[in-house]
């Protein structure tokens, strides 16, 4: 995978298809390009602890707190508690950091 940071992460959003990302930040591109049920499927079939930190946003995001509860476990991350964007931003650079 091409080296790439946030910025450029968050411009490849106005491209028609994503550019190569593992499976965490595929769902977070597709989130974002408003597909939350492509998403969702990305990482519900992986299982890796960057996915179900992703899983757990997705359902923050719909509002199922219980569900995101049990993903942030998973995940073994807190509950996120602040805006929806800062957490999508936090985690979209914390899993580019950990690609590299």
């Amino acid at each position: 995978m091409k080296r790439i940071d946030l910025q450029t992460f968050k411009a490849s959003l106005g491209q028609e298809s994503p550019p190569e990302l593992p499976i965490p930040l595929l769902a977070l591109w597709y989130e974002a390009k408003g597909d939350w049920n492509r998403a969702h499927e990305l990482v519900q079939s992986d299982p890796t602890r960057e996915s179900a930190w992703v899983h757990a946003y997705l359902h923050r995001k719909e509002g199922d707190l219980g569900n995101a509860r049990y993903w942030y476990s998973r995940a073994n991350r807190p509950p996120a508690d602040g805006s929806l964007e800062h957490e999508w931003e936090q985690i979209a650079e914390t899993l580019l950091q950990l690609s590299q």
